[in-house]
């Protein structure tokens, strides 16, 4: 059974200035999923990407708020579909291994499936945005127990379910980072299967920054943490503030026990400071924790309420 004769297929493309190689992406997906919607989401451009991308087939849709995250939140909530590929509009993930990933996903009735990016050329795949990868990706591998061996890649398959549960909080290029965690959160069943990654064409300038996308990285760790792991987060605060309070007031306690005075009275509000603020960053994590685990649970019945998809799911 051909997989785009039972299930739609939508094919999300999100473009900022790509006027020099969005024809030949909506070309090649055309020609790879002949079957499938091709949307284009334009954010924005200045070059033409728009009405090259309409010339070339596909549906066009604007999104006036700035940012890669902000365009995948458009994207999942007005388009619908049974089965959604992800695809960045810069030409380097190849498009003739499209359906390969779409009937994986369908055979096994995942819910995500990653196009983990294999290059030989190092000037595909730059060494900053390499290292920020691998961090990332074993941060969450602490956190959750598993990951993604390419945590951002921009090329991945969905399941409407997966989709229409997504809460898409980020408004950048972190918005990969999320699609993972999400996955990761509610232990969807998941895979990644190797696809070959290009260069760019000579002509088209990546968007990226290895040192702005770096701290970026940095920034989504952090806040990751924070979010997943709450009670550890604020425990570690917690722990700080205490053993700081503890060796700024060992002195205070040898005066006070051999002359009954406590001449260093600001060091002692400090130490009382310090361990007051520890405990309320405690109080923080373990109320934090609770809400944490209810909002698991929430997404967990939105994520439910839609039925698996299969390989024999009939069209609708």
């Amino acid at each position: 059974m051909s997989v785009s004769d039972s299930h739609r297929v939508a094919v999300l493309i999100p473009c900022y200035n790509e006027a020099f190689t969005v024809s030949q992406v909506v070309g090649d997906f055309r020609r790879s999923l002949p079957n499938a919607t091709v949307y284009v989401f334009d954010n924005n451009s200045s070059d033409g990407t728009a009405s090259l991308a309409l010339s070339a087939g596909a549906i066009v849709r604007t999104v006036n708020d700035q940012g890669k995250g902000n365009v995948i939140r458009r994207m999942f909530a007005d388009v619908e579909a049974d089965v959604y590929v992800l695809v960045d509009g810069d030409d380097t993930y190849d498009a003739s291994e499209a359906a390969g990933l779409v009937n994986k996903l369908l055979a096994g009735g995942l819910d995500m499936v990653v196009g983990t990016r294999v290059s030989d050329e190092r000037t595909a795949y730059r060494m900053g945005h390499r290292l920020g990868n691998v961090l990332l990706t074993q941060f969450a591998a602490t956190i959750f127990g598993r990951s993604f061996k390419d945590m951002l890649s921009g090329y991945r398959v969905f399941s409407r379910r997966y989709v229409k549960s997504f809460p898409a909080h980020s408004s950048g290029f972190e918005t990969e980072t999320e699609l993972a965690v999400h996955a990761l959160e509610l232990r969807m069943p998941v895979a990644e299967v190797q696809t070959t990654y290009k260069p760019r064409p000579v002509g088209s300038d990546s968007k990226l920054n290895t040192y702005r996308d770096g701290f970026r990285i940095l920034l989504t760790i952090v806040k990751l943490f924070k979010a997943e792991r709450p009670l550890l987060f604020f425990s570690l605060g917690f722990f700080a503030c205490a053993a700081l309070s503890v060796v700024l007031s060992i002195p205070l306690f040898r005066t006070f026990f051999s002359t009954g005075l406590v001449p260093r009275l600001p060091t002692a509000l400090l130490c009382a400071a310090l361990m007051l603020f520890g405990a309320i960053l405690l109080v923080c994590g373990i109320v934090l924790d609770t809400v944490t685990r209810g909002r698991a649970e929430i997404k967990r019945f939105a994520y439910l309420s839609i039925p698996a998809p299969t390989i024999e799911q009939a069209h609708r």
